[in-house]
């Protein structure tokens, strides 16, 4: 990737879109494969761009994902509309979840959302609050 160059994409997230669900994460992964990141650092940054995807999908009214990709490092940015979390340390321990039975028996709303979005960055930084939404800003870097 030339030093100069940055690919910027935006992913808009519906509230209950199951259908549509891991297609942004696929698509980013195909994106980073095209220009030669390599294989564990794009599976690291499609596992990042999945959990927070679904977290968006599953959990509020629905959000944006936003994905920099630059010649050292992809930042992911996710913003939603509501609910919020009230209490994130809590939301970040392997297993807890909020997710309703409907969803667990889909498979999904395990509580390993956060905590996996957090083991597979470098830097991850997560806001939140009650009524508003949930931001949250990953950093994968390449070396």
């Amino acid at each position: 990737m030339n030093s100069r160059q940055a690919i910027t994409t935006e992913f808009k997230l519906k509230a209950g879109d199951f259908g549509a669900a891991g297609e942004a994460s696929s698509q980013i992964k195909r994106i980073l494969q095209q220009i030669g990141v390599k294989a564990e650092i794009a599976r690291r940054i499609a596992i990042s761009a999945y959990e927070a995807e679904m977290n968006v999908i599953i959990h509020s009214m629905g959000g944006i994902m936003r994905i920099e990709i630059l010649p050292d490092r992809t930042d992911i940015f996710v913003e939603d509309d509501g609910p919020g979390i009230a209490d994130v340390n809590l939301a970040m321990q392997e297993g807890y979840s909020t997710a309703p039975d409907h969803i667990r028996d889909m498979g999904f709303g395990a509580g390993m959302g956060l905590p996996n979005m957090a083991r597979c960055s470098d830097e991850f930084e997560i806001s939140s609050e009650v009524g508003v939404g949930t931001k949250i800003h990953m950093v994968i870097r390449y070396k």
